[in-house]
């Protein structure tokens, strides 16, 4: 797989690939926390349709769906392909989520990771992300964090 070099607004054509990398990124975490990942039930066409996804790579190797709202961005699911791992996707998607929301004049990213996605409680802290509360949300135990930016 190429290393991707810029990030984009996805297309209706790129809407098999996002599906493709959030399943092939989340389906590892099926067996770990019981239930389906929230992102690979996802409407991909639809949140592709309305603007909030994001891909990097040709092939596509990452992805992002983000959402705004009016005091913060919500980083909806971040999803790089098992493949790309370690090349620095999710680094420059990350970086991506911070230059959009200043973009669009938000001074937050917010987003909720699994608490049995361990991995992740690594990772966003070096970011800058500060977990702010745990919540169950159905069969969901969910970690929310937050960057202000």
């Amino acid at each position: 797989m190429t290393e991707p070099d810029d990030i984009r607004p996805a297309a209706t054509a790129d809407v098999p690939a996002v599906k493709a990398v959030t399943d092939a990124a989340y389906h590892p975490y099926i067996e770990r926390i019981g239930v389906v990942p929230v992102p690979m039930e996802a409407d991909h066409a639809g949140e592709v349709a309305a603007g909030r996804v994001y891909v990097t790579g040709d092939p596509v190797v990452g992805v992002l769906v983000l959402v705004p709202h009016e005091d913060h961005l919500f980083l909806d699911s971040i999803a790089v392909h098992p493949e790309a791992a370690g090349q620095g996707v999710g680094r420059r998607l990350l970086a991506f989520v911070d230059a959009r929301a200043r973009a669009l004049g938000l001074p937050e990213v917010r987003l909720y990771t699994n608490a049995m996605m361990w991995e992740n409680q690594a990772i966003y802290p070096r970011y800058g992300y500060e977990m702010v509360e745990r919540r169950v949300d159905g069969p969901y135990d969910r970690l929310h964090y937050r960057k202000r930016l």
